[in-house]
């Protein structure tokens, strides 16, 4: 499957205004790709578009307020090909979360989240295929999560809907390759990203919820979605603890049980007072935060060895050649010694 280099791409972003999106918006220009960001902030896609155009990138910005309707999702779709001919790569972020108990949380609550991370996602894809099918050749980006691999306390319903997306996204993967169309399905999973979500998000906690470390940069997932535009990839787990967790997860779940009972209640609250009613983006956008960055870049953010080597694959794989056989030499000189 061969996809086109970045600079010849046409990219629609959905979610671009902050966090992860802009970050990915701003990386994509800066490499020349023609760009549709949508969100639900005009004041911050305006000044995403500003920053973008202020070094030449070119870009088209469409505001919309509900990616849990389709007909607004499929308005990002057809815009993009409106303006620029056609659809090479679609990159979905949006995702919303409500900190609770599962018994604390409404079911309106428990399914705006659903709507939003989940049913945003479906919609997304539901409205580019059709475009990236007529070019014969895309990439389809979702943001998923690590706990689209194993669930945490107080985001039972962000952890459903991230599960949710693992599977619609496999069996659309299969149909496509039966159907023998080369159209990429990459699962981005990050760790903790330190993105404005841990502040925008409505807690029932008492206190501003926080992610358990260690916390990652969001150009790191950035560096990741413009890698799988152009090398097609199934998974991409997004920071070491992202596949430490996957690891931990296949190997034993009662052991990641009994992990999360001592540090997933207390790692997931800061020491910073917050109401349940402070304002939230569940059901509309907080206007203050269109940085790419959130609060918790005042912890250590780390760099991850594993996705370094996940986007330079033959030195990964010459490293594992290399330890498989001192290995094996080891094993020979211990045998002979016997």
């Amino acid at each position: 499957m061969q996809l086109k280099p970045i600079n010849q791409q046409v990219v629609a972003i959905v979610g671009a205004s902050s966090g992860i999106g802009r970050e990915t918006a701003l990386q994509f220009a800066r490499r020349g790709a023609k760009l549709l960001v949508s969100g639900r902030s005009e004041s911050k896609l305006a000044s995403l578009v500003n920053e973008i155009r202020s070094f030449g990138g070119e870009v088209t910005s469409l505001v919309i307020d509900d990616v849990a309707v389709f007909e607004q999702v499929k308005a990002i779709a057809d815009r993009t090909v409106e303006v620029y001919g056609r659809l090479d790569t679609w990159v979905h972020v949006p995702a919303t979360a409500v900190f609770a108990t599962f018994d604390n949380q409404t079911p309106q609550e428990f399914k705006r989240v659903v709507d939003v991370t989940l049913m945003g996602q479906v919609y997304g894809a539901m409205a580019a295929l059709p475009h990236l099918k007529r070019e014969g050749r895309g990439a389809l980006i979702h943001i998923s999560s690590m706990e689209g691999v194993r669930s945490l306390p107080y985001q039972s319903s962000y952890s459903a809907a991230k599960h949710g997306i693992e599977g619609f996204l496999e069996a659309m993967r299969v149909e496509l390759q039966h159907e023998k169309i080369p159209i990429s399905v990459t699962s981005i999973k990050p760790a903790v990203i330190d993105t404005p979500f841990w502040d925008n998000s409505r807690t029932k906690l008492g206190v501003k919820p926080s992610g358990i470390p260690p916390y990652y940069e969001p150009s790191l997932v950035a560096d990741a979605i413009l890698y799988v535009a152009e090398h097609p990839t199934r998974d991409f787990f997004v920071g070491d603890a992202a596949r430490a967790l996957d690891f931990l997860q296949r190997l034993s779940p009662e052991l990641v049980d009994s992990l999360l009972l001592l540090i997933g209640f207390p790692l997931q609250r800061s020491n910073v007072p917050k109401s349940e009613d402070a304002p939230n983006n569940l059901y509309e956008p907080v206007p203050e935060h269109d940085t790419i960055e959130g609060s918790l870049s005042e912890a250590l953010e780390i760099p991850s060895i594993t996705d370094w080597l996940d986007k330079n694959p033959v030195i990964k794989w010459g490293a594992i050649a290399g330890v498989a056989a001192l290995a094996f030499l080891a094993t020979q000189a211990f045998n002979n010694e016997g």
